[in-house]
């Protein structure tokens, strides 16, 4: 492992880079935050799969292009004489300093439990002003927003009190899916499938279970059989759109059945 000072000189190395990249590349030179912002989102979920793998390299390689787009968002807002990655590392370490006195200032001990209420207790203290949702991005993604804000209500007593409690409301919310698709009204449809959906999570979350990674694992399980009917198609001599679908089924169920 490297020595402080030894990893300060590499993160100073990351941003005279930077600098040399904003003088000198014409694509770096154009970025904005604005264009840099899908980008970095796929960063993230690279970042996300390099975790889920285990891959050491891997996450090191995606952690490091992360770290490029924190020093690139520095270094515009330093142009246009905003802040500076100084004052990024500064706010940060003051905000953990705030939100940690058992380890900086009181030096009492705490539990993880403790320690998990009095960072949200510092959280509203420093959000005053504002609502307990308005912490949760709305551009987050769909499902870890739900989950974000259904803790969120969790932490001050807004929640079921028996978890059992929730499959009504499943139910409830499938019902109404139902009648709306009956209808005919797309909108109304639509609405109610985020209700369901809502309600699916809200159950995840209370029997502990992580309904991003459980839709994953599905995903990836659906990709692991599709491609197999795909691969033994070709190896038939057939084209997947000249095949039935109890002929595709067959194939699915093979692959099943093999434990894919």
């Amino acid at each position: 492992m490297h020595t402080k000072e030894e990893k300060l000189q590499e993160v100073g190395r990351l941003l005279d880079i930077m600098e040399q990249l904003r003088e000198r590349c014409p694509w770096n030179a154009a970025q904005t935050n604005d264009s840099l912002r899908p980008l970095t989102l796929e960063e993230v979920y690279e970042l996300s799969d390099a975790v889920l793998k285990k891959d050491d390299g891997e996450l090191c390689k995606e952690l490091g292009d992360l770290l490029l787009h924190i020093v690139f968002y520095a270094r515009i807002a330093e142009e246009e004489g905003r802040y500076d990655i100084a004052d990024i590392a500064r706010k940060e370490c003051e905000k953990m300093i705030f939100r940690h006195p058992h380890v900086f200032s009181d030096g009492h001990e705490a539990s993880a439990e403790s320690v998990a209420e009095n960072w949200e207790l510092r959280k509203r203290r420093e959000a005053a002003g504002r609502h307990i949702l308005d912490g949760v991005p709305r551009s987050a993604p769909s499902v870890l927003k739900a989950m974000q804000m259904q803790r969120k209500a969790r932490d001050v007593g807004f929640d079921w009190e028996e978890k059992s409690q929730v499959w009504d409301k499943v139910r409830e919310e499938a019902g109404e899916l139902e009648a709306a698709l009956r209808s005919g009204d797309a909108s109304d449809a639509e609405m109610e499938l985020g209700d369901l959906m809502f309600a699916i999570i809200n159950a995840a979350r209370l029997y502990g279970l992580d309904p991003e990674v459980a839709l994953s694992r599905s995903s990836e399980k659906f990709r692991r059989r599709f491609t197999y009917v795909e691969d033994h198609s070709i190896k038939e001599g057939r084209l997947l759109t000249d095949m039935t679908l109890a002929q595709m089924d067959a194939l699915w169920d093979q692959a099943k059945s093999e434990g894919l």
